[in-house]
């Protein structure tokens, strides 16, 4: 059965489309079979991609019964790694969309045959408290919450926290929070290095791991691309992201006692 982390935050602009595909990259190239959800309206997954705003069939089609799960899901180069697209929607339907998204079950009875054969099910999902972010919540085991190390942020995150706590009291007690991943993280910087001792202090389930702000992140959506995916020499961001994956999967572990389908490996002899 696959592993479903929803990746939400409280506020926009705070690299949780970067992070979904990123980790996403991380897990499939660490042989972790892994979907890619792009449960985002604005169909943020395909525009980090450079693909056209109608490009692809996805989770729209899905939900109007116009396609087939394995229609929908789109394979990548990378072999371990497919992706549910948003699909095809009018701006216009947006708010329909939401409606039937928020449908209890809806996520479920859509999602569980696409998620067949696949360790990890990522869900990019729009950013706020509204909705689809909470249909997410109620479909999913574990929220990855990528945090801006920034002061709004900070006043704002237990806000969403606190919708956790009533989705998993109310709606899904399989939902458990995976982490808070600190972004855009300038050091050296005074503000920066600020809130995080303060996040650090004053909030559990922070992560280790952090994403620093780094001008590679704007090259590689330039170019339409994950950090990895980028030519020339391998950077420190890409291996940000294995390093996410290792502590992911601790976690994970520690909450439940899942490894994932798979993980194992037999013993080898070297000579």
């Amino acid at each position: 059965m696959a592993i479903k982390i929803a990746i939400v935050s409280q506020k926009g602009g705070v690299g949780k489309t970067t992070v979904a595909l990123n980790l996403a990259v991380a897990l499939a190239e660490s042989q972790r079979r892994t979907l890619l959800v792009d449960l985002d309206p604005q169909g943020a997954i395909g525009l980090s991609l450079a693909r056209q705003n109608s490009e692809w069939v996805g989770l729209a089609e899905l939900l109007m019964g116009q396609t087939s799960p394995e229609a929908a899901v789109i394979p990548t180069k990378l072999p371990a790694l497919s992706i549910l697209a948003r699909g095809r929607l009018d701006p216009a339907d947006v708010s329909e969309f939401e409606k039937v998204v928020h449908v209890p079950g809806t996520l479920e009875r859509t999602l569980e045959p696409v998620a067949t054969g696949f360790q990890f099910v990522l869900i990019d999902a729009p950013s706020g408290l509204g909705m689809v972010p909470r249909a997410a919540l109620s479909f999913a085991d574990f929220a990855l919450v990528p945090f801006q190390a920034e002061t709004l942020a900070l006043r704002s995150v237990t806000q969403l926290l606190q919708v956790l706590e009533h989705v998993r009291a109310n709606e899904n007690p399989r939902l458990r929070l995976l982490g808070i991943l600190p972004t855009m993280v300038r050091l050296g910087k005074e503000a920066s290095m600020e809130v995080m001792s303060q996040v650090w202090n004053n909030i559990a389930g922070v992560l280790e791991t952090v994403v620093p702000w780094s001008e590679t992140y704007a090259k590689a959506s330039r170019a339409g691309l994950p950090v990895a995916f980028l030519g020339g020499v391998v950077t420190p961001e890409a291996r940000r992201f294995e390093m996410l994956v290792g502590e992911l999967e601790s976690r994970i572990a520690s909450l439940t006692g899942l490894t994932g389908e798979g993980y194992e490996r037999p013993q080898r002899n070297l000579l």
